[in-house]
C-alpha cells in the first residue's frame, strides 16, 4: 500500500518531464500488461487465462471492468498533475465505505452500527467538502464510483485476481500502444527522447502491477481488520503529497477530512471487532 501511495509522486515526475496525462495513461496501460503476464506465469495460471479468453461473456465483463479501470486511471493521473491530490485522496477514502453501503443494498449484506456510523461520517465529510469547494467533489466521486463499479463486476466473474488483471491489462494495452505510437510519430512523446526518459515512463508498468500483487498476496495472510486499515494508507500518502506540493487546505476542507478520517477509524474498528468474533480464541495468531 505504501508503493501504491507513492504513485502520485511518480506521475508528477513524469508530468514535469513533459508527459501529458494521456501519454502517462497510455504508457501505464502498455507496460502493465507484460508485468501482469509475468505474475500469471509465476502463479502458473496460463490455463485459466486461456479459458477466460474462450468465454465471450467473461471476456465482455472484463472488457467493461478494464474500461472502468482506464477511466479511474485517467482521472487520477489528471488530478495529481493538476494540483488535485486532496480530491483524489478523498475518492479513495470514500470507496471502501461506498462498497459497504452498496453491499447492504445490492447484496443484502448486514451493516452493524460501526458500519452505519462510518457511512454517516463519510457522508457528512463529502457534504462539507462540497461546501468547501463550492461544487460537488467530482474527481472524488468519479474515482469512488469507478472502483466501486469495478468491484461489483469482478464480484460476478469467477476468475482469479491475477488472471483477470492480466486480461484487463491486455485489453487496455492495445489502445495504449496505439496512442503511444501515434504520439511518438507526431513528435510529442516523452518516451524515446532519451534512455532516462524512456525508463522513467516504463516504470509505470511495475509501479502499477507490483502494489496490486503485493495487496493480493497480503490479503490472504492478514486479518480482514488489518486489510481494512491498509486500504487507507494510500490515500493518506496522497493527501500529504497534496499538502507538500502546496494544495490549499481551508479550515472547512480540513474539517471535512476530519470526518472522513473518523469514518475510516470507525470502519477499521468495526472490521477489527467483526474479525475478533470470527477468530477462535486459541491464543495463537491467525494463520
Amino acid at each position: 500500500m505504501f508503493c501504491g501511495g507513492a504513485l502520485p509522486i511518480l506521475f508528477m515526475v513524469m508530468g514535469r518531464a513533459g508527459a501529458s496525462s494521456w501519454e502517462i495513461l497510455g504508457q501505464r496501460a502498455m507496460w502493465a500488461a507484460p508485468w501482469a503476464g509475468l505474475l500469471v506465469i509465476i502463479a502458473g495460471q496460463g490455463a485459466q487465462v486461456g479459458r477466460v479468453l474462450s468465454q465471450p461473456r467473461v471476456l465482455c465483463l472484463l472488457a467493461l471492468s478494464a474500461g472502468l479501470i482506464a477511466t479511474g486511471w485517467s482521472v487520477y493521473i489528471w488530478s495529481v498533475n493538476h494540483g488535485r491530490n486532496l480530491e483524489a485522496s478523498l475518492g479513495y477514502y470514500i470507496n471502501p465505505l461506498l462498497n459497504m453501503a452498496v453491499g447492504a443494498v445490492r447484496f443484502r449484506e448486514r451493516i452493524d452500527r460501526f458500519g452505519a456510523a462510518a457511512i454517516a461520517l463519510a457522508a457528512i465529510g463529502v457534504v462539507l467538502q462540497t461546501l468547501a469547494l463550492g461544487h460537488l467533489p467530482v474527481i472524488s466521486l468519479v474515482l469512488a464510483l469507478t472502483f466501486w463499479g469495478y468491484g461489483i463486476i469482478r464480484k460476478r466473474i469467477d476468475v482469479d485476481a491475477q488472471s483477470g488483471l492480466f486480461v484487463e491489462c491486455l485489453l487496455m494495452a492495445g489502445p495504449g500502444l496505439a496512442y503511444v505510437l501515434w504520439l511518438s510519430h507526431a513528435g510529442g512523446a516523452v518516451f524515446g527522447r532519451s534512455v532516462g526518459a524512456s525508463l522513467l515512463m516504463a516504470t509505470s508498468g511495475p509501479a502499477t502491477v507490483i502494489p496490486l500483487a503485493l495487496f493480493a498476496w497480503t490479503a490472504r495472510r492478514l486479518p480482514f481488520s488489518t486489510m481494512g486499515f491498509l486500504q487507507f494508507i494510500g490515500p493518506t500518502i496522497g493527501f500529504f503529497v497534496g499538502l507538500a506540493t502546496g494544495e490549499t487546505l481551508t479550515p472547512l476542507r480540513a474539517v471535512s477530512f476530519v470526518f472522513i478520517w473518523s469514518s475510516a477509524v470507525v470502519f477499521v474498528a468495526g472490521a477489527w471487532r467483526a474479525a475478533r468474533r470470527l477468530t477462535p480464541n486459541t491464543g495463537s495468531a491467525p494463520a
